[in-house]
């Protein structure tokens, strides 16, 4: 059985978690019949992800937020970015929220037109084609 000896520091174990979502939401996309690319590098452009349904092509950038309050504020660090969608992951909670990129600095993760989801594969599968 493989040991892990030596734990990562706190700064990479939360890039861990947070490459974890990018690369959970790809699956369920893949699973569910989407042509999904993971750009080597996302640095500036704000896309973790893009799919593809043969045609169209979309940009999604993927968070992850420590907290378990749906009234939780975010903050809007793509306004420069041509992306599609924002998907929101609670880190302690297992819901989360699928958002167009909205034009105000901060909103609430529960405001209206954004769309929550369970984390499971069909529920988040659900919800992203109401999006």
């Amino acid at each position: 059985m493989p040991v892990k000896n030596l734990p990562p520091k706190d700064t990479t174990a939360s890039h861990y978690k947070s490459i974890s979502y990018e690369t959970l939401a790809a699956s369920w996309l893949l699973n569910d019949g989407w042509e999904t690319y993971l750009p080597l590098v996302d640095h500036g452009m704000k896309t973790d992800l893009i799919i593809a349904d043969g045609n169209n092509f979309y940009r999604i950038q993927i968070k992850s937020v420590d907290t378990n309050d749906e009234c939780f504020v975010v903050d809007n660090k793509w306004s420069k970015s041509a992306i599609d969608y924002v998907v929101f992951f609670s880190r302690q909670g297992d819901w989360g929220y699928i958002t167009p990129p909205f034009p105000e600095d901060q909103r609430k993760l529960n405001s209206p037109g954004h769309i929550r989801f369970h984390q499971h594969p069909k529920n988040f599968t659900k919800a992203f084609a109401m999006a």
